[in-house]
């Protein structure tokens, strides 16, 4: 068993909280936040509180520390985690910039603990079940990936909150559902070489933007077409089109309490098949993954590599955006 702290216990670190209450594998046994209303919450729980980051890393009893803060500070939370030998887990984005990345992988490395990051939507069945048929030559060579995450949550937002803020949040659909689709493409078509991204502010007051489409290219030579909008009702989907057939998933409802899955599949010259996936707790069975991971019993699915190649599209992108144009990744 993992005995874990979850720093920052806003929304989703309330939502974490509550995913882990009863897992065989991470205890959540501390919550830290400066808001004591924050803290009052993870209290009706059954969980410990503190204040400070630095008491989850000075207390003896916490073997990891899972960050849902801003993302301005993952990075210094990971390389000061790493130090205290504390495995970790970070909400997404890993950081903000490829240096601090590396600069965070390389202290994770050396102090050898575990690293994980929050992109769960890995770890939905309809995906994991893409992933395996598109891996089995099932749907012949991947050519073409269409992603779409949007939804309307962060218009409840006060306007001083952190994540539609110009300044720390610059690019704001990307860090709240984009880099998601990001991290999608990056786990079916590899390592991205190039982007060319556009935001714009059209269905909101948010000062750093509400709509944004990102074409991301492959080495492989394949592209993805990505969607995160903050301004219309919840939308997810996901298809990937390959030389042989196609598959697209369609999200019933938004993760966080999902409803389940509908997917399509067609070979060519065949009818196409539909299936149904059931609603499914892939939040926690990535916490999991990670926790199994930290105790040595099987390898995290998501690689360091893949992980820097995520950072590395997510500065790009920024760079686009102020562009205009492609830009390297």
């Amino acid at each position: 068993m993992i005995n874990a702290a979850v720093v920052g216990l806003g929304w989703w670190g309330q939502n974490i909280l509550k995913n882990l209450l009863n897992s065989p594998v991470i205890k959540p046994v501390l919550g830290v936040d400066p808001l004591e209303q924050a803290r009052a919450s993870a209290a009706a729980l059954g969980v410990e509180t503190a204040t400070r980051f630095e008491d989850a890393l000075a207390n003896p009893k916490i073997n990891a520390v899972i960050l849902c803060t801003p993302q301005e500070r993952h990075a210094e939370q990971i390389v000061a985690a790493a130090r205290a030998g504390r495995h970790v887990f970070c909400e997404k984005p890993l950081c903000t910039t490829a240096a601090d990345a590396e600069a965070a992988l390389a202290a994770v490395q050396k102090a050898g603990i575990q690293l994980g990051i929050g992109h769960e939507r890995r770890f939905e069945p309809a995906v994991i079940e893409m992933r395996k048929r598109f891996a089995a030559g099932e749907f012949g060579n991947p050519l073409l990936l269409e992603g779409n995450f949007s939804q309307d949550m962060f218009l409840k937002l006060p306007p001083d909150n952190w994540r539609l803020s110009k300044t720390v949040n610059p690019a704001g659909p990307l860090s709240a559902t984009g880099i998601h689709m990001v991290d999608l493409s990056i786990a079916f078509l590899g390592r991205p070489t190039s982007v060319w991204a556009r935001l714009a502010q059209l269905g909101s007051n948010f000062e750093n933007g509400d709509t944004m489409s990102i074409t991301l290219g492959f080495a492989s030579g394949a592209t993805a077409t990505l969607g995160a909008v903050l301004a219309t009702p919840f939308m997810g989907r996901l298809a990937l089109l390959g030389s042989k057939g196609w598959m697209e998933i369609r999200d019933r409802s938004h993760p966080q309490n999902s409803t389940g899955w509908d997917a399509i599949s067609v070979h060519r010259d065949e009818t196409p098949v539909s299936a149904f996936y059931p609603p499914h707790p892939a939040v926690r069975d990535n916490l999991e993954a990670f926790g199994r991971a930290a105790l040595g019993q099987t390898p995290y699915p998501v690689t360091p590599h893949e992980m820097l190649s995520n950072v590395r599209s997510f500065e790009a992108i920024q760079r686009s955006v102020k562009s205009g144009g492609i830009e390297k990744i």
